[in-house]
């Protein structure tokens, strides 16, 4: 047995008793901040990737796609082991050099940056709709302004919860999103049968595959990419070893393929080729059991929006200093980070193809190519050995994912019909008629 084998060998034997008391509580409160880290404002753009890449394949590839963010994460806290390090960008700056360091950077501040910027405009968007449904609030009332509802949201909830400077304390306001998460589930699946059959389904609605799919890899990766974080999460538990965070990390992904699978698969089977980006876009105005999915996800987005400045703050304070914060520097970084990200959200309310080269270009390498790369390096075994060989395919599909992604985004935008009535929201209570495509 190799040096490295024996090292993962021992830190898992430590751990063969399951912790108790503290310990347990630690992992219930890591799996509920994991699982809302992956579900995000990303899960609404799952039955898009489905629409995309066709529904039986989009529904391998969301599998394939879980399975590999359940190995990388796996693996990256594997190479913080080895390594004897216990941040992302210390990993990758101890195994290559300062260059990677500053890429690694980059990368994991761009995507939880773009993240929270697109829980904003998801915010300002969902939660205008749920106002209007408020008898006196018409569109000239303050309550479908979408900059005084970003606004509100900010100054009232993303701001105070992002202050915490230790990230256990969201635990419950982690468990809350995934009972807001839960019902939107239960929404989607109630009208997928109520509103569904009223929506003639559009022609090729159900083939294997289509060319797309690729575009749906990065949609997908964004939805679940968690990897930014995963070393804040390992540290708050109580024991952290590699046994106890396999455990937190097979139910925590898990929990999350479920989820978004069904979510997906409802949102898609309603709406078929007019499923859009954002699937609370293709639900009419009027619809009351709509406007309650959509005020529970408008405060899921509030509560995970945390979750994405914890990993931001974490990745700036990093490269300005290797030291702890001060409580004043903690508060002014958190203050500006949130002002940057709400100003540019006021500015733009549409971030459809940004968000799928988010996901190509920053999602991909995080999920894919770092965590296999930073192993293989650190393994003392050759690139071909059977413990090395998944890395190694990882890095390939990665690349691959990466390159095609990009052109086929470039070449197939995703359009954004923001604000668009559909239009088999004239009659809800008649059959609608699909006009021709």
């Amino acid at each position: 047995m190799d040096k490295m084998t024996q090292q993962l060998s021992n830190d898992e034997e430590a751990v063969l008793v399951p912790p108790q008391g503290e310990s347990r509580r630690s992992m219930i409160s890591a799996s509920f901040n994991f699982i809302n880290s992956i579900i995000g404002s990303g899960i609404i753009g799952l039955p898009y990737a489905l629409n995309l890449a066709g529904l039986p394949c989009g529904i391998l590839l969301l599998i394939l796609t879980a399975y590999v963010t359940d190995y990388s994460i796996i693996l990256l806290i594997k190479g913080g082991i080895l390594s004897g390090t216990n941040s992302y960008q210390s990993l990758v700056q101890s195994t290559f050099g300062f260059p990677g360091f500053v890429i690694l950077s980059g990368l994991q501040f761009l995507y939880p940056f773009i993240a929270m910027i697109s829980y904003n405009i998801t915010t300002g968007d969902t939660l205008t709709k749920v106002f209007r449904r408020i008898p006196g609030v018409g569109a000239d009332h303050i309550l479908a302004e979408r900059h005084f509802v970003i606004l509100l949201s900010t100054a009232l909830f993303t701001l105070p919860l992002s202050l915490y400077r230790n990230i256990e304390k969201l635990g419950k306001v982690s468990f809350l999103s995934m009972v807001l998460t839960l019902t939107i589930l239960i929404i989607a699946v109630i009208r997928a049968a109520t509103l569904g059959p009223q929506i003639v389904p559009t022609e090729g609605a159900w083939v294997f595959a289509k060319w797309n799919a690729i575009q749906a890899a990065g949609i997908m990766s964004f939805a679940f990419i968690c990897h930014h974080n995963s070393f804040l999460l390992y540290g708050s538990l109580e024991k952290p070893t590699l046994a106890s965070w396999s455990q937190v990390t097979h139910i925590s992904v898990g929990s999350a393929l479920t989820i978004s699978a069904v979510f997906a698969v409802a949102g898609y089977t309603t709406f078929t080729g007019y499923t859009q980006g954002d699937i609370f876009e293709n639900y009419c105005r009027d619809d009351n059991m709509a406007t309650f999915g959509r005020f529970c996800f408008g405060l899921s987005i509030i509560t995970t929006f945390p979750l994405e400045c914890f990993v931001t703050r974490e990745v700036l304070s990093h490269v300005m200093c290797s030291r702890d914060l001060s409580r004043t520097e903690h508060f002014t970084l958190t203050v500006l980070i949130v002002a940057v990200c709400t100003a540019i959200s006021l500015a733009f309310d549409c971030l459809g193809v940004v968000l799928e080269l988010n996901g190509v270009l920053s999602a991909t390498p995080l999920i894919f190519i770092i965590p296999s790369a930073c192993f293989l390096k650190l393994s003392t075994s050759r690139w071909f050995h059977a413990e090395n060989l998944m890395p190694v395919i990882l890095i390939i599909i990665g690349l691959f994912v990466m390159v095609t992604g990009l052109v086929m985004t470039g070449l197939y935008p995703q359009d954004c019909s923001h604000g668009v009535e559909m239009f088999y929201c004239a009659d809800a209570n008649t059959s609608f008629t699909v006009p021709p495509v």
